[in-house]
């Protein structure tokens, strides 16, 4: 099951004695309490440096990574009266062209994150020249390097970290003593980045950045990294030889850096993933207890191909599990109680099954709330229009097809994924639909479709669609969605449009979480009353909107705590188009049959804006979405057979959240 970590600022873990991890790293619990952790340490710098008399020089990263960092100096500021005024700031890059007012430039989302909001001098803060003629740029580059080292040098230099391992934009391939310069971006990285430009397409091909050598100056090193995604490129930079096609694991060259991680990002660790491998468990706080036993045997079945019961005391002698047999005894009797209880996560009735308690969520007599409820009441959480149908399409017309009462929630109106093409094409239809029928308004329509085609005509890349625009292609992912819940079972008095105000922003970075998306939140749990809720736990969302819907989710829940119905309330998380939980942590496993496969592809293709290529189809990935999930699901499906479990043609996962 998944908890909350736990309300500490704390690092789970924050020396670097364990073998394999060539630099220090520090977990803490919460993306947020690590962020805070730093800006601490950036605090006491400004503080002790204005205590003397002197600057003190910061290097600045922009992206999502950082912004808690900025969010955290900006209340000292206004809180404890942190100045800024001794301060000094170098930024990473900046692409090259753009303007410094653009949406996505880098010198505007410094202004708006964090320098419009503290007292620092404009002629203080240092961001590369995006405007600057290409002859010119050596020059300007070698300039930049003058000014920090005319500075003094950075003191701090604050990192996030790229799939391709950039620091900076320093790609595959930058050399340890590079310095800044224009270097030209890697398609990965354009990718990840075409989601603020609206489409790789518009995407800058270059970029002006300090070079690893640059990076390597500073006296003290925080690299930040956060998130599932983070994960793979993080063990790789942490664990893995020094090398150029890495940028980042250079820092392992460096006296004074660190990692700075949450529990998501340090996840393929060693001393997380298999700690068993580096000796005695308890040196990581934990025991041979059911979890940790669990994944310890699944992830020795996987390694050998093996099914569960067929793994042998050698296997576990031979593979660093020696002390899981001292403790719990033979291979058999492991085997036996890991395969039995991976038996129990399957279950044809998520909802729970009429006159049969023993099957309803796992049993009532396991503990569950309301496992003896039947036909219950269900909210299923979509933080965009298709969540629903890609992450759990199959067990969405389950409970329907079980007779339960199955509400869903559309959070967020998705109206940014909808391709301009496409919402004049609607426009279009509405202009055909009044000409056909005069009495509803002709001039109107004629009048709305010169309006949009103005529009378009001169949009230029990034910029915010006009409300009329937002407003159609808002119309356009809630029709779909209404499409696709009514084929699945729901009844249309139970589609909710929740239109949570923090997405409203028209661009792809969105509001911080507000009081009003909270406030809708509990007033449709309240009008329910659910017995199960399901939500998207999936945090690798490019975007970031699963990460605030999901926290509105569970900050509405906490405050509903104390109604009565909640003692019958259980939230499973499941995960969307990119990723499914691990074998070993998946609490229900709804197995679908090839109909039921048929079925959930259906739903996925009434949301035809989505259909063959989606606006932002996430990172490196060319699939359409009702691809990836029939991948993701029969791939679950097929880890299950090899453990030794029933075939199935596709199995959906589901993890159960007690943080309440």
């Amino acid at each position: 099951m998944l908890t909350e970590p736990p309300a500490s600022d704390t690092p789970v873990h924050a020396t670097n004695d364990y073998r394999g991890e060539r630099i220090p790293v520090s977990v803490y619990p919460t993306s947020a309490a690590a962020s805070a952790a730093v800006a601490a340490e950036i605090a006491a710098l400004i503080r002790d440096r204005a205590a003397k008399g002197q600057k003190a020089v910061l290097g600045l990263a922009t992206g999502s990574t950082p912004v808690g960092v900025y969010e955290e100096l900006v209340r000292l500021h206004n809180q404890e009266g942190l100045s800024f005024r001794n301060v000094l700031t170098f930024n990473l890059d900046e692409y090259w062209p753009m303007q410094p007012d653009a949406l996505q430039s880098y010198r505007r989302f410094m202004q708006e994150y964090l320098f419009d909001r503290i007292e620092i001098p404009f002629e203080n803060t240092h961001v590369p020249d995006g405007t600057i003629a290409r002859e010119d740029v050596a020059a300007a580059c070698e300039r930049y390097e003058r000014a920090i080292k005319d500075a003094g040098g950075i003191d701090i230099q604050l990192l996030g970290v790229g799939r391709t391992g950039h620091i900076g934009f320093n790609e595959p391939g930058s050399s340890r003593d590079s310095r800044t310069r224009m270097i030209t971006l890697d398609k990965v990285t354009r990718m990840d980045a075409a989601s603020d430009f609206f489409g790789e397409w518009n995407v800058p091909k270059k970029a002006i950045t300090m070079g690893v050598g640059s990076i390597l100056d500073a006296r003290q090193i925080f690299l930040l990294a956060f998130g599932e995604h983070k994960a793979n490129i993080v063990k790789r930079a942490v664990e893995g030889e020094i090398t150029n096609s890495v940028a980042a694991s250079f820092l392992q060259q460096h006296p004074n850096a660190r990692f700075v991680l949450d529990p998501a990002s340090s996840a393929e660790l060693t001393r997380f993933k298999t700690p068993w491998l580096l000796g005695p468990i308890e040196e990581f706080g934990l025991t041979w207890d059911h979890q940790t036993t669990r994944r310890a045997v699944i992830s020795l079945a996987r390694q050998l191909d093996k099914p569960i019961l067929k793994l042998t005391d050698e296997d576990y002698n031979e593979h660093g599990l020696q002390d899981l047999l001292a403790a719990r005894g033979s291979a058999y009797d492991i085997n036996i109680e890991v395969f039995r209880a991976m038996q129990r996560t399957i279950t044809g009735w998520p909802g729970g099954k009429p006159k049969d308690a023993n099957r309803s969520e796992m049993g009532a007599s396991r503990g569950v709330p309301g496992g003896d409820i039947f036909p219950k009441r269900v909210v299923v959480f979509s933080p965009h229009p298709d969540d629903d149908v890609i992450s759990m399409g199959g067990t969405f017309i389950r409970l329907c097809d079980q007779g339960h009462e199955v509400h869903v929630a559309y959070q967020t109106s998705g109206n940014i994924a909808v391709w301009d093409e496409s919402a004049l094409r609607h426009v279009d239809f509405v202009r055909e639909f009044a000409a056909a029928f005069p009495q509803l308004g002709r001039e109107f329509a004629e009048k709305l479709e010169s309006n949009i085609e103005s529009f378009l005509a001169g949009k230029s890349p990034g910029e915010p669609d006009t409300a009329e625009l937002q407003k159609i292609k808002a119309l356009i992912r809630r029709t779909e969605a209404r499409a696709g819940a009514r084929y699945s079972g729901v009844k249309l008095e139970n589609i909710h449009f929740l239109d949570l105000p923090f997405y409203e922003t028209g661009r792809v970075k969105k509001k911080p979480i507000g009081e009003d998306d909270i406030r809708i939140t509990m007033e449709l749990l309240e009008k329910v009353r659910p017995h199960q809720v399901y939500a998207a736990g999936d945090l690798s969302d490019p975007h970031g909107t699963h990460r605030v819907c999901l926290a509105a989710i569970f900050e509405a829940l906490r405050r509903l705590s104390g109604q009565p119905w909640m003692k019958d309330c259980v939230v499973w998380l499941y995960r969307g188009a990119w990723q499914e939980w691990g074998p070993h942590e998946i609490e229900i496993a709804v197995p679908l049959s090839p109909d039921e496969v048929r079925r959930k592809r259906i739903a996925i293709f009434k949301h035809e804006s989505q259909k063959d290529s989606a606006l932002f189809p996430g990172p490196n990935d060319t699939r359409e979405f009702w691809q990836r999930a029939e991948h993701r699901n029969r791939n679950t499906a097929a880890i299950y057979d090899k453990l030794g479990l029933a075939e199935y043609e596709a199995i959906e996962g589901f993890v159960r959240w007690t943080g309440i």
